[in-house]
């Protein structure tokens, strides 16, 4: 399946683990991702916060050079690039709207293709079953809090993505591979996403209480599909510790790393060592026999947690 690849900014820089672990599993899956040319920023956060005709502009101008390439979908890493890629090409339905972009674009746009997450591509086009039984080395020890963050499935009428409330795709793909995933209430709340840079004090408890309530139910690592999202929760982490008065330790993987752990992909791959809190002690309890016994494929939904329902956010 050939795809035409929206990067994002990040996956230059601050999340350069996660482009490089995307590349090699998509490559391991039979998936051909070819770059977007000449592809630029999409707006993030502040382009939509301060003009949606911007921010189209931006997200609109990818789309229609991904028209061009002989690919079978657009696909993105990053929830944040995709929630302002699908943006665009739903609010581009609208003429008016259309107008204001086509107007600061010097030319009409063509019909947009669809963005999706590379997320979203893995899952609907490869049963588990398919994967688990590529799976080399089982994730056998990880107990794993999957965190899909605000934007991965919301909102629901322009993402089209799992269930908006309790998604389980992550769930699913990680017991796959191996892992045991732990019941997790907090799996879309918001971890403070940018705000970290105007207002730490914020995202230090926002992301102190999910990386709590992880420790809370038995987690011994937190996977997640976002790069904001994994910065605020690996980067940021002793913020959150001081915050919340004590310790996590817990490890905040890419889900690609971990799927391209248990494809048995190279630690080149991977760029373990990019990642702040220290995986290298826990992945170390993955040496077991390779005739683990198999995953099962299928993680059954969890019953949601009402504990924290109304708590501050």
């Amino acid at each position: 399946m050939k795809l035409a690849y929206y990067p994002g900014c990040s996956g230059e820089g601050t999340s350069k683990e996660y482009d490089v672990s995307t590349r090699a599993i998509c490559e391991a899956l039979g998936f051909t991702l070819t770059d977007i040319d000449d592809w630029s920023c999409c707006g993030s956060t502040p382009g939509h916060s301060l003009d949606h005709a911007l921010s189209g502009a931006l997200s609109a101008r990818n789309l229609a050079l991904a028209s061009t390439m002989e690919a079978d979908c657009v696909v993105t890493p990053c929830p944040s690039c995709l929630s302002n890629l699908k943006h665009a090409k739903h609010r581009m339905e609208d003429p008016a709207f259309k107008a204001k972009v086509d107007e600061l674009l010097d030319e009409p746009t063509p019909a947009l293709p669809e963005p999706y997450s590379v997320l979203q591509v893995i899952v609907e086009k490869l049963s588990m079953e398919e994967i688990a039984a590529k799976v080399k080395k089982p994730l056998k020890g990880l107990k794993v809090a999957c965190y899909y963050g605000c934007l991965m499935v919301r909102p629901p009428k322009v993402m089209q993505f799992d269930d908006y409330e309790n998604p389980m795709s992550l769930d699913n793909l990680l017991v796959a591979l191996g892992a045991e995933v732990v019941p997790f209430p907090l799996k879309t709340e918001c971890c403070g996403a940018s705000l970290g840079v105007v207002d730490k004090e914020v995202t230090s408890k926002l992301s102190g209480r999910i990386l709590e309530r992880a420790k809370q139910f038995g987690a011994n690592c937190v996977v997640s599909a976002c790069p904001l999202c994994q910065m605020n929760l690996d980067l940021r982490q002793s913020q959150a510790e001081e915050a919340m008065g004590q310790k996590f330790e817990l490890p905040i993987f890419y889900y690609t790393q971990l799927l391209g752990l248990a494809l048995g992909l190279d630690d080149s791959a991977l760029m373990m060592n990019k990642l702040v809190v220290s995986p290298h002690a826990l992945l170390k309890s993955l040496d077991a026999p390779a005739e683990a016994v198999a995953p099962e494929a299928k993680a059954e939904p969890k019953a949601e947690d009402k504990s924290d329902e109304g708590a501050a956010s």
